[in-house]
């Protein structure tokens, strides 16, 4: 999603926050629900119509956002709490009959950590599409077949991961597929704090404005419901912010009577979009910023994912154990 000022952001309640800043009023075809549990806000966004959906820049279709600030902590309870939740969330947004088979496809380039967070994901879940194929005494009752496959990326493979995962589905022949990908945000306090799922698949690479072919519904076949984190922000979010919140105090200062005010606020948002192109030139416009401590990061939240679709897949698992069938 990419708005006037070159923002980018792939979570459906950012599109919304700033889009509903632009207009100053609630967008016709689009809701929203908040609920709190405990430390875990979650907001479920529905996007109704055709028109909704081109001015949100986002697919019709429902996006539940998870957010919980301790996440950036290393604080196990509210982990394993939103892991729980999230299992609550992925189980109310697909339909799980007793022997549906699910693909997980870990998107993203494993040897790069922001982007690491699909394959992750794929390292810790619990496979048993060939344990039920052949030895399906071995796992008793309360377990769904799952498959998981990490298809890498364009530069490493050569081929685009839409049409490895269309090839696989024609082969292995899943119900559902699920998509794990990294994700861009607007907002840098919900980097790491936040899980978007939705049931309108996903476009690889959109975030960071690498746009590759969609994995949907249209073009697999079959549901795809998309699970993210973002674990980047655009350095043009971050240098936007840091000029308005300058200007802002400059006009504090002054005063509306001041003739400073008057010019501060006469500066116009092309201009503002010409200063950070230009500090941005040498990086062609496209630079992310992640935080130091990525490694850490990452390898938290893609656990407690990769617990989460255990959980919601395996009815034999529960969320509060799902982290003992992690290898």
């Amino acid at each position: 999603m990419v708005f006037k000022r070159n923002i980018r952001t792939d979570l459906a309640v950012e599109a919304r926050e700033m889009l509903m800043g632009e207009v100053r009023e609630e967008i016709p075809g689009v809701t929203a629900q908040t609920e709190t549990f405990d430390e875990i806000t979650v907001t479920r966004v529905s996007v109704d119509t055709p028109e909704a959906a081109e001015r949100m820049g986002k697919k019709q279709g429902r996006y539940v956002t998870l957010e919980a600030p301790g996440l950036r902590q290393k604080n196990t309870p509210l982990q394993d709490q939103v892991s729980r939740r999230f299992t609550k969330e992925l189980v109310n947004m697909v339909e799980l009959q007793e022997n549906t088979s699910v693909l997980v496809v870990g998107l993203g380039n494993w040897n790069v950590t922001p982007d690491a967070l699909g394959p992750r994901v794929v390292e810790d879940l619990l496979v048993t599409r060939h344990i039920l194929q052949m030895e399906p005494e071995t796992l008793g009752e309360g377990f769904r077949p799952l498959a998981a496959i990490a298809p890498g990326v364009l530069g490493i493979t050569g081929v685009e991961t839409s049409e490895i995962i269309q090839g696989l589905v024609e082969k292995v022949k899943p119900d559902i597929l699920i998509a794990v990908d990294a994700l861009a945000a607007r907002n840098l306090n919900r980097l790491h704090t936040t899980i978007q799922l939705a049931d309108t698949g996903i476009t690889p690479g959109s975030g960071v404005g690498n746009k590759r072919l969609a994995i949907d519904h249209e073009t697999i076949g079959i549901p795809v419901i998309a699970v993210g984190v973002p674990t980047v922000v655009d350095a043009v979010t971050i240098a936007d912010d840091l000029i308005n919140h300058l200007l802002g105090e400059i006009m504090n200062e002054a005063g509306e009577q001041s003739p400073v005010h008057a010019v501060v606020r006469s500066i116009a948002e092309g201009d503002k979009r010409s200063v950070m192109e230009e500090v941005l030139t040498p990086y062609g416009g496209r630079l992310m910023v992640t935080p130091k401590d990525i490694d850490t990061l990452v390898e938290d939240v893609s656990r407690l994912i990769a617990g989460g679709i255990n959980a919601a897949v395996h009815p034999a698992v529960e969320s509060s154990e799902a982290g003992k069938y992690l290898h």
